[in-house]
């Protein structure tokens, strides 16, 4: 066994060291002019046994490569492998020609608006499955890609502009998930009343808020759709458009609150919350007692 995992090791480290080595040729025959023969070693690379820089690297040379010799439409599908693999990635000044800059800030504004909204999918589905590191990892990644120059145009303007709330609402809600639960306060030491010392007047004791719970919060038991329809929306729009309502979840399962976080139509934003108030639920749960609870809940709007 020991002999089968020394030679599996010497291939690995063999296989690494062919595609660091066969980068590096191809980084030299393209210094050289030499594009054919570049794009020759590039092509003989297994794309499975690279790292991701690597590969990203790969694709940036293949790139280049097709640019020199005029294949401005092969290159700009190598850019979007790139781009694809890695939105935030963008070639310095000193990597690359302003020619190579602009082509990619071309292919990344064709490109983004679509990838932030199928990492915005990925994201949500991580937090629904309770995977809140990936999904506030990733959550934050999209809130970075924001503030791309690249982005700043699509990100202004629907759908985008209305994602960006629901990214925030949710990256939140992840972190929050991800805070460890606060210690318990220390037990209060009561001083022994002295003999013949006159007793204090009562203080009235203030009530504190009732706690409202969201899934940040350990321990708590989400609750369950008794009744939760959105109407069908009979309007008309040029796109699809996402929103997000938040509403309270009282202890006995009634809607107390909702609020649009995030708009789609003003129209359909009043029915939706009006809907909202007649939902019912079996109520959150904190160790088997009824508990108040937050909840986001995506609209969305499609053309007809």
């Amino acid at each position: 066994m020991t002999k089968y995992l020394l030679a599996a090791a010497i291939l690995l480290s063999s296989s690494s060291a062919f595609a660091a080595d066969s980068l590096a040729a191809a980084r030299d025959l393209y210094a050289a002019a030499s594009y054919e023969d570049a794009l020759a070693v590039l092509g003989r690379l297994n794309a499975a046994e690279l790292r991701p820089d690597e590969g990203r690297v790969a694709d940036q040379y293949r790139a280049l490569c097709l640019l020199a010799l005029g294949k401005t439409a092969e290159a700009s599908q190598a850019i979007e492998a790139v781009v694809a693999a890695e939105p935030a990635y963008r070639p310095s000044d000193t990597e690359v020609s302003p020619r190579v800059r602009a082509l990619f800030s071309d292919v990344r504004k064709r490109l983004l608006p679509g990838l932030v909204q199928q990492r915005y999918l990925l994201a949500k589905t991580a937090y629904d499955h309770k995977d809140y590191r990936t999904a506030s990892t990733v959550f934050g990644q999209l809130i970075a890609l924001y503030t791309d120059q690249d982005l700043a145009a699509a990100a202004s303007k629907p759908p985008l502009s209305d994602l960006r709330v629901l990214i925030d609402g949710f990256q939140s809600l992840s972190v929050q998930a991800l805070a460890p639960p606060p210690a318990p306060e220390p037990t209060p030491v009561v001083a022994a009343k002295l003999a013949g010392a006159p007793a204090k007047p009562a203080v009235a004791a203030v009530p504190e808020p009732v706690k409202i719970y969201t899934t940040g919060d350990m321990n708590v038991i989400p609750p369950v759709v008794v009744r939760q329809e959105l109407p069908p929306f009979g309007g008309t729009v040029a796109r699809p458009l996402v929103g997000a309502m938040e509403v309270v979840i009282d202890e006995s399962g009634k809607v107390v609150s909702v609020a649009m976080r995030a708009p789609t139509v003003a129209s359909y934003d009043r029915q939706a919350v009006a809907a909202a108030q007649a939902w019912r639920y079996r109520p959150a749960t904190l160790d088997g007692t009824p508990v108040k609870y937050r909840k986001m809940i995506q609209v969305a709007v499609t053309p007809q």
